[in-house]
């Protein structure tokens, strides 16, 4: 039997949710609905650089996902959030009587499996070209769409923000830069089990960087509140390493 290397549980739901304006808008891309962050003043057919964005549960059309792309887009990629959940994010299914969240999560994430390979190929299609460079960054749900990313060798380099739903063999297949970025404060992918994943990375001699901020939990790259200066410190610096590391792989 595997072990598990991280678990889903309520934190996974709870949020702070953000304010601002968005930038980007939606397309249907291989047929499911994609946020689209363009870097500012460009509109072109084909891009240099793209991310691949997987939101955690609630969703890429979410305040705070969408304002985490116009980010990274503000940093000159393409960064494009794929609606795996087809407009049942948390925040709607989490309110209907009688709610399982692993039932939920085990048909989410079937859902996504079957759905992401082909929006993937529809991704590269419509954006891409022969020198285009892909990253894929993933938050807690969305950490396992990084690990098969990074585990085909189409792909520069992946990071991921408190990963959840992984077990210890997803590390054994990784091919690619793999950054991580964490809450010492995590439950879900605690001390214990972030040594398991870097030992399995160094056995295969694959490049990773960890990056822990104290005294945060899981979920703060995402929903970190705005009025405690160290959850926004942490948040921030959490965006700007993984946009830093991007950096190095996409040239």
């Amino acid at each position: 039997m595997s072990s598990a290397m991280s678990s889903p549980g309520d934190c996974c739901i709870k949020t702070v949710q953000h304010t601002g304006d968005p930038r980007g808008v939606e397309e249907t891309i291989g047929g499911v609905n994609t946020y689209v962050a363009r870097p500012p003043g460009e509109q072109q057919d084909h891009y240099d650089r793209i991310i691949l964005y997987f939101a955690n549960v609630y969703g890429p059309l979410y305040i705070n996902n969408r304002l985490l792309m116009d980010f990274f887009s503000s940093q000159g990629y393409l960064v494009l959030g794929v609606d795996y959940f087809q407009g049942d994010d948390i925040s709607f299914s989490a309110s209907k009587a009688e709610f399982d969240f692993m039932e939920w999560i085990m048909l989410k994430r079937a859902s996504a499996n079957e759905l992401v390979p082909i929006w993937i190929a529809a991704v590269k299609s419509r954006y891409g070209h022969q020198e285009t460079r892909y990253a894929a960054l993933g938050y807690c749900f969305g950490a396992q769409d990084v690990i098969n990313c990074v585990s085909s060798d189409w792909l520069a380099a992946g990071a991921m923000a408190h990963p959840s739903f992984l077990r210890e063999e997803h590390f054994k297949t990784v091919k690619k830069p793999l950054f991580f970025s964490c809450a010492q404060l995590d439950e879900f992918f605690p001390m214990a089990l972030r040594h398991r994943a870097e030992e399995k990375l160094s056995e295969t001699r694959t490049e990773h960087h960890f990056q822990i901020f104290s005294d945060v939990e899981h979920g703060f790259a995402v929903r970190g509140d705005p009025d405690v200066p160290l959850e926004v410190w942490a948040k921030e610096q959490s965006a700007s390493s993984i946009a830093n590391w991007f950096d190095r792989f996409c040239k």
